[in-house]
């Protein structure tokens, strides 16, 4: 059993993993700006009102734990989604080091992921506009400052080019930089099988300071 926080709890992958975290029976410290809309009871889990510039807060919930997950989004309908990813990630970041806890595992974006040879997926024409702010700043997070971070042991997720509600299958493919698609050549994952992938990576740590994804 791991003791684990998990940043972003209430969101539509941080509820994901949520469910898949305490259905394995770890202990969960969520960090949320609504504790409303986290509507699950379990003696496992502890919610605390924060949001992730509050350094402080976060520092004193990360200690003595065994890892930091962090499903944050600022909202895909935030305007200001770009400037507060990027001001708000590499605090996060500083705040989980300062913690003293060693890992740090990142629910990623599929933006930075190549689609072609020399060609991301956020280059490619495919991701639309409305979202773009969100696509791009996490990409530039990824490959800007946690490619260049040694100090904690690091993963970046990315999932699949759609990421949607479906089944818990547990059947998956993993893969490194490249989109990972089918033999349609769809690139989908459910949110569920890509929680399923997360526990295991904190359960049985296979990657370190690198990111990886995953489709079907």
């Amino acid at each position: 059993m791991k003791n684990v926080v998990l940043i972003g709890a209430s969101g539509f992958v941080g509820s994901a993993i949520l469910n898949e975290l305490l259905t394995k029976g770890h202990k969960v410290t969520a960090i949320v700006r609504n504790p409303q809309k986290i509507n699950v009871e379990n003696p496992n889990l502890a919610v605390i009102k924060a949001d992730v510039s509050d350094t402080i807060t976060l520092i004193n919930a990360c200690k003595g734990k065994d890892a930091v997950i962090s499903a944050y989004n600022p909202g895909w309908t935030n305007p200001h989604i770009y400037e507060e990813t990027l001001r708000n990630y590499p605090l996060i970041l500083d705040a989980v080091k300062q913690s003293g806890v060693k890992r740090l595992l990142c629910v990623g974006g599929a933006g930075t992921l190549f689609c072609a040879p020399g060609l991301r997926v956020v280059d490619s024409g495919v991701i639309p506009e409305a979202i773009m702010g969100g696509v791009k700043s996490l990409g530039e997070f990824y490959l800007n400052t946690l490619m260049n971070e040694k100090d904690i042991d690091w993963i970046f997720f990315s999932p699949a080019g759609t990421l949607e509600p479906g089944q818990r299958t547990g059947k998956f493919r993993l893969g490194k930089d490249d989109l990972i698609v089918d033999e349609n050549g769809n690139s989908h994952i459910s949110v569920e099988d890509y929680a399923v992938a997360m526990i295991d990576e904190l359960e049985n740590p296979k990657h370190h300071y690198e990111r990886f994804t995953i489709g079907y």
